[in-house]
């Protein structure tokens, strides 16, 4: 069981959205979101969306994306965000900075953290939030050799605004929400539910992150967050497990959480660990199996894609 990326190909969202044009639906729920860019598209389609994740990280990128519909950082507010950022202050607020970054871009991160909580709206600071993802995600591609290539964070961080797509405005009211996804699931009534299934794990949810972990221990401000999300996680689908029953138990109790949602979306990577049948066989305890679709990524991700609607 192995750590996969939250950012999935534009060949695999296009999959995903091909096979969705089938189905008719004006409203969404996304129990587990990781990258909000396919509620962007959706959105686009004059869909309502409702998205969840339960990592605060995630759950703020699809606010800045999914729930946004027409805000853009203003220039001020861009110039609040990097006031001083180089400076050093005392000590580092968030200490496990320097876990990711060199002491230099630890205080870039430190001070903009901060500075971000100065701006007046909860939405300002999730879209200050994603650009500043973008910047970290930037700022730890280079490696020894290539480090001098890199510009100024302050400078990136403009670019990717300059560069940051603009809101999509479906006219309606979409909502994110930071809850495990059962929860989340047993609260929305909607057309259609969009299960994108989190590889099994049996390995710390740290480590399964990989290095996307530094986004969550930025976001909160520390890095003694892990047990408290693995808690939250506990006896739901996502929770670490040892053997494919304790996975296939959790996931048939969400399917059982989800039976008010009419049609049901789910997708999944093909993996030794459970099998697309043994998935199929799940979802039949609770609803109808439709059509089961599928597109061969192997050269690409070592895997093929999977889609059962019901």
């Amino acid at each position: 069981m192995q750590s996969e990326s939250t950012q999935p190909p534009e060949s695999w969202l296009a999959f995903e959205l091909n096979i969705l044009r089938r189905l008719e639906f004006k409203s969404v729920a996304i129990p587990i979101t990781g990258n909000p860019v396919l509620g962007r598209y959706l959105k686009n389609w004059d869909t309502r969306v409702f998205a969840n994740d339960l990592l605060r990280s995630s759950y703020l990128e699809a606010v800045s994306v999914i729930e946004n519909n027409d805000f853009q950082l203003s220039d001020t507010e861009t110039e609040l965000i990097l006031e001083d950022a180089y400076v050093p202050q005392f000590e580092l607020k968030n200490p496990s900075l320097r876990t990711w970054f060199g002491e230099t871009d630890a205080w870039w991160f430190d001070n903009v953290r901060s500075n971000i909580e100065r701006l007046d709206s909860e939405m300002s600071k999730a879209v200050a939030i994603s650009i500043v993802f973008e910047v970290g995600d930037y700022a730890l591609s280079f490696d020894d050799e290539t480090r001098r290539l890199r510009q100024p964070f302050s400078k990136v961080f403009r670019k990717f605004r300059g560069i940051h797509a603009e809101p999509v405005d479906n006219h309606t009211q979409n909502t994110c929400q930071n809850k495990n996804a059962n929860e989340f699931t047993a609260e929305n009534y909607t057309d259609l539910l969009f299960l994108r299934l989190p590889r099994p794990r049996n390995v710390s949810l740290k480590r399964y992150l990989g290095r996307d972990a530094w986004r969550e221990e930025w976001v909160r401000g520390r890095d003694d967050i892990w047990n408290e999300l693995e808690n939250k996680m506990d006896g739901r689908l996502g929770a670490r497990v040892e053997t494919k029953s304790q996975y296939l138990g959790l996931l048939e109790d969400l399917f059982k959480t989800a039976s008010h949602i009419p049609k049901w979306a789910i997708v999944l990577s093909e993996n030794t660990f459970v099998s697309t049948q043994d998935i199929v066989e799940s979802l039949a305890k609770v609803k109808r199996v439709d059509t089961i679709y599928t597109k061969d990524f192997t050269e690409l991700m070592g895997t093929k894609a999977v889609i059962i609607t019901a």
